[in-house]
């Protein structure tokens, strides 16, 4: 029961329903996007009128990309899988993050088939903004956009730049 915890008494807090289970992804918004009428889809009897939610979900692995302490004037870069894990393919695209931050995302465009995956290479050139004393590190963060048909994944990008 949602009232009572595992040792049997009352809940002091409202149990927070996990975001898998509201049908949603923790780092998502939805795409409202009109349905494209000339994409690829799956006629199966079995999928065409359950299973229509499954088209066009992709996954970031990792969901985060955390640099950790970067030399001044250095470019680092890291790889993220965008995998399709829908019945249908479909199509993505990257927001490129602002120039001040020093990130790049480098991939190959076009379609992703239903299981199949997308290599996404984060570049980061580590350079500091100035301004104001930070004491030897500045921090940057920074969340990446990538729109898909359905909704709009955001990669959040960590890392602590050593002036």
């Amino acid at each position: 029961s949602l009232l009572v915890n595992a040792a049997g008494q009352p809940r002091k807090e409202k149990v927070k329903t996990p975001s898998c289970l509201q049908g949603r992804k923790p780092n998502s918004i939805p795409n409202k996007k009109i349905e494209d009428p000339v994409a690829g889809k799956v006629n199966t009897s079995s999928l065409a009128t359950t299973r229509r939610h499954l088209s066009g979900f992709f996954h970031l692995i990792p969901p985060r990309v955390m640099l950790g302490v970067l030399k001044e004037g250095c470019t680092y870069a890291a790889t993220v899988i965008l995998k399709n894990v829908g019945v249908n393919f479909s199509r993505f695209r990257v927001k490129q993050p602002p120039p001040h931050t020093g990130l790049r995302v480098m991939y190959t465009p076009g379609p992703v088939a239903a299981g199949l995956q997308v290599e996404l290479e984060i570049e980061i050139f580590a350079m500091v903004s100035g301004g104001e004393d930070t004491g030897g590190l500045e921090e940057v963060s920074h969340d990446i956009e990538i729109v898909t048909e359905t909704e709009i994944l955001l990669l959040p990008v960590r890392a602590n730049i050593l002036c």
